[in-house]
């Protein structure tokens, strides 16, 4: 097989992958008999794909989300995308939801009380909504009273905020600071340290 013919191959696999593609999953799909190890560089296919589309002018480029790749719009064409779907966005979230989607993603593991204790507000219909939409996920038991369910983000949480893991999110002290210029107002991220 031939460097073209890999290339051509993996990008076949992008566009009908539902979820990212891996690595692990290249190598699960090619036979390393047939084919050298070396040419089943992913992150190298990737980059030689990137090149050829942006030479060739596409509206489409491969982005690294949720620990593997997928093909995407160039974001200049999200608007007619969206009159395509006649959406708005890709997943509809409440207030509510984004708070504690929030609180999740900078405390995890958490659990409902801590939660609770930084909203204010029992959220335990917010929960099921996230678990619902496999935005968060149960990652085991807290070891306090009662044994409370911990709760984390997954993949789709990286995915849908297109992020290629959680060190990618902005930093508690960079948001203050934004928050901090667009308004006088001081805003209380003491909640998530």
């Amino acid at each position: 097989m031939y460097q073209k013919e890999i290339n051509q191959i993996v990008e076949a696999l992008l566009f009908a992958s539902p979820e990212p593609l891996t690595q692990t999953q290249i190598n699960s799909i090619f036979e390393f008999d047939m084919v050298e190890q070396e040419l089943i560089n992913l992150e190298k296919i990737i980059e030689d794909l990137n090149h050829l589309y942006n030479n060739n002018d596409n509206a489409f480029t491969i982005v690294k989300v949720a620990g593997g790749y997928q093909i995407v719009s160039r974001s200049e064409y999200e608007v007619f995308i969206r009159r395509l779907l006649k959406k708005s966005g890709r997943l509809a979230l409440t207030n509510a939801s984004l708070e504690t989607l929030a609180i999740v993603a900078y405390r995890q593991p958490v659990n409902r009380f801590e939660i609770e204790s930084i909203r204010g507000v029992d959220s335990s219909r917010v929960l099921k909504t996230l678990l619902s939409k496999n935005l968060i996920k149960i990652k085991g038991r807290d070891l306090g009273p009662g044994r409370p369910l911990l709760y984390n983000t997954t993949e789709k949480y990286l995915e849908y905020f297109g992020l290629s893991n959680l060190s990618e999110m902005p930093k508690l002290s960079e948001l203050a600071d934004l928050e901090k210029s667009e308004s006088p107002q001081d805003i209380q991220t003491d909640a998530f340290e």
